[in-house]
């Protein structure tokens, strides 16, 4: 289906529909401001719900645990009262103007006006970093190797090789560790790098025999017929190797990550990430703000919490941009309550 391009005036432009996207847009509703989402993806939620959607997420407030396509989805029923509109499917090339005056198209052609942008954007246009293995492709079309996990079921009862050490592998290596037949939880070093209670998570799984550490290697080589995977050959820098009889490669080695368009817009930028004010938000252009992982200031904490918290801060200090004259009086959601 062809969508035609629209021509949107709103308060704020919201570059990305992931999470702290998503809250972004609750703190403009609350504050009576009008926004729109625009994302490139043709669905809201980012990497949480292009990633990981059944991957639990154990640092929300109030959540134990929170699968990232349930946390997309309430958030989106949170903002469900505003009606905020949402341009997917299509990235923003440009982005001209000045503080109260911006524009924005989009490759499809969209155009919004808006008074202040807000850039949530994650981490840009992403992909997997891929191990430089021979034969990958082969292997990677049969879904022998994975980079994320959607369905967790679909990996019940197979041998999966995790690799990676850092909070990724881990947390998937726990999660699968409950459906699979066997995981061996592959680094190049014998320490991970995770959260102490994810650590010894681990370690009690590893106990139980439901998880196998393999650890100072490497991967070496692929084993298989036609794409069909049945072995992982690993090494250590000494030459030493192992064969894992194994189903399925989820190698876990991050991402590559592309500002794209954003990195030409005029602002300061700094290794993929927009550098900004921590208490406003606001980047080296007046009037564009960036939060969530795009930002960057000091003592930047990569939690998505963090980008809630910092999405609240930039709508505040936007309020004063659409309304220079009126004064905000912040009150708490409690007494307040939604607009009507």
């Amino acid at each position: 289906m062809t969508i035609s391009p629209q021509t949107l005036s709103t308060d704020v432009a919201i570059v990305g529909a992931g999470p702290t996207a998503l809250f972004a847009a609750f703190e403009c509703g609350m504050l009576k401001l009008s926004c729109v989402l625009i994302d490139a993806l043709d669905s809201i939620g980012g990497q949480c719900a292009a990633l990981y959607p059944e991957k639990p997420i154990y640092d929300i407030p109030a959540h134990p645990s929170i699968e990232g396509g349930a946390l997309i989805e309430a958030l989106d029923k949170q903002i469900a009262p505003f009606d905020v509109p949402r341009l997917l499917g299509s990235r923003v090339e440009t982005l001209t103007g000045h503080r109260g005056d911006f524009t924005l198209t989009t490759a499809r052609g969209d155009t919004v006006k808006a008074k202040a942008v807000i850039i949530a954007a994650g981490a840009g246009a992403f992909g997997p970093n891929r191990p430089p293995l021979d034969g990958l492709e082969a292997y990677e079309r049969t879904g022998a190797v994975q980079y994320y996990v959607k369905k967790r079921a679909d990996f019940t009862g197979k041998t999966i090789v995790v690799a990676g050490g850092g909070d990724s592998a881990l947390d998937w290596a726990l999660s699968l560790s409950e459906v699979a037949e066997k995981i061996y939880l592959l680094h190049r070093r014998d320490r991970f790098r995770g959260a102490p209670e994810t650590l010894s998570r681990i370690e009690e799984q590893i106990a139980a025999g439901r998880i196998e550490k393999v650890v100072p290697y490497q991967l070496h080589a692929l084993h298989g017929t036609d794409g069909q995977l049945s072995a992982v050959e690993v090494t250590t820098l000494a030459g030493e190797s192992r064969h894992l009889d194994a189903d399925t490669l989820l190698p876990f080695y991050g991402l590559s990550t592309d500002l794209g368009p954003i990195a030409l817009w005029g602002l300061d930028t700094h290794r993929n990430t927009v550098p900004v004010t921590p208490a406003t938000l606001e980047s080296s252009t007046p009037g564009i703000f960036a939060i969530g992982d795009v930002a960057t200031y000091p003592g930047k904490l990569k939690l998505i919490l963090q980008g809630f918290s910092e999405g609240a801060m930039a709508v505040h200090a936007i309020h004063a941009i659409v309304h220079p004259d009126t004064a905000l009086h912040f009150e708490y959601s409690t007494s307040k309550g939604v607009p009507g």
